[in-house]
């Protein structure tokens, strides 16, 4: 693996500390895990989290949502950090894709086919969910915790680990640079937060990183929302 995944981290963000508390997170969850995961979409925040967990497990599997509909670039900087850092990939599929359903019926039940059901489906094999999700990224995120219990379809409750909870946009880029990982080059594009293709545009609203998603028309994909 290489020593840019492995190596000793530089400085990163500042605060009361905040790497050192994400990193205590991260020790404190992997020593009572049995079956660890991060999911990875590959932008800013979870390259950076992934980082840190490679720094206490080197083989943590990282599973991907392979959609049908991801930026060419995404799933080549995918491929190229994967084979620098040798990270443990796992690409996850619908198993009845259909490409181009948020036209026909709605971003919503493209979102379900094809992130939704295959990673829910996915996480019963874990006790462990690790997520670069951050309070500040949306309304939906503000009550975040680092630990808490989350809840699968079939009933199977999980572990959801988000060290990175409390950082900012600025924290992240600053590991980043501070570490010398290279990110998505779609950022250079202006674009600010990055999913699927069809449903990604630069930021609507230049005070809201996110607002360049699904047109502005909701928060989540799904994935982030418990089981009712």
């Amino acid at each position: 693996m290489s020593t840019e995944a492995t190596g000793a981290m530089t400085s990163g963000p500042k605060g009361p500390d905040l790497q050192a508390d994400a990193m205590r997170v991260i020790r404190d969850a992997l020593a009572t895990a049995q079956t660890p995961c991060i999911t990875s979409s590959f932008q800013a925040e979870c390259v950076v989290l992934t980082h840190m967990l490679l720094q206490v497990q080197p083989d943590l599997p990282v599973l991907f949502l392979d959609t049908f509909h991801h930026f060419p670039q995404t799933l080549a900087y995918r491929d190229e950090l994967t084979a620098k850092w040798g990270l443990k990939l796992i690409n996850l599929q619908a198993k009845e894709p259909s490409v181009g359903l948020w036209q026909r019926e709605s971003t919503t039940a493209c979102c379900a086919r094809h992130k939704v059901e295959p990673l829910f489906s996915a996480l019963e094999h874990y006790d462990t969910w690790f997520t670069a999700l951050r309070r500040d990224q949306s309304a939906s995120r503000a009550n975040l915790q680092e630990n808490e219990p989350f809840r699968l379809p079939s009933g199977k409750s999980i572990r959801r680990v988000a060290p990175i909870a409390a950082w900012t946009a600025r924290d992240v880029w600053r590991y980043a640079k501070a570490n010398d990982i290279p990110l998505l080059p779609l950022y250079e594009l202006g674009y600010t937060s990055i999913g699927c293709e069809p449903c990604t545009t630069q930021p609507l609203d230049p005070n809201n990183p996110r607002s360049g998603r699904w047109q502005g028309e909701k928060l989540e994909c799904g994935i982030h929302i418990e089981a009712k």
